[in-house]
């Protein structure tokens, strides 16, 4: 299986008026910088058959720009294993149950989460990987997703990709 670990875009900033960081949505520029990285990796053969969501505002707009930029437009569901402090063993065994048949899925959720899970996904969890706003990891697994069985086989940023 392939996975994708996706950061959300950017964000408007917390407080004042977004108090309630559940509701904080993606900025204009981030929702139309973010359609722009989920098309440029789309081209590069980005293609993840579900993509999984923390049920936070800012993270479903950035699943909801995922699917709306790839052919089949993957079904987006909202888990709350990647609500921040992220569940990892939760969302894995998610994975494995409920999308074990697909062949690519992807998570969206937020740092420093995502870095944490690519961490502990493909080594053994002593390291840290910072995740840009929109950043998205491919990690390459023989089967199933597992601890420590992954292979990272890039991660690309909005910069990299020239959005």
């Amino acid at each position: 299986m392939i996975l994708y670990i996706l950061r959300h875009a950017w964000a408007e900033e917390s407080g004042g008026v977004w108090a309630d960081d559940f509701q904080r949505p993606l900025t204009p520029d981030g929702r139309k910088r973010f359609a722009g990285v989920a098309a440029a990796l789309a081209e590069r053969g980005f293609a993840p058959q579900r993509v999984a969501t923390s049920p936070l505002v800012r993270c479903r707009q950035t699943a909801d720009l995922v699917a709306k930029h790839l052919p089949g437009r993957p079904m987006v569901v909202e888990r709350n294993e990647l609500a921040p402090g992220c569940d990892l063993e939760g969302i894995l065994h998610w994975t494995r149950t409920e999308a074990g048949d697909l062949e690519e899925v992807a998570w969206v959720g937020h740092a420093p989460d995502v870095g944490h899970m690519v961490s502990a996904l493909i080594g053994d969890g002593g390291s840290y990987f910072r995740f840009a706003k929109g950043a998205v990891a491919s990690i390459r697994f023989p089967g199933m997703p597992g601890l420590r069985e992954g292979e990272l086989c890039w991660l690309a940023t909005a910069k990299i990709l020239g959005c």
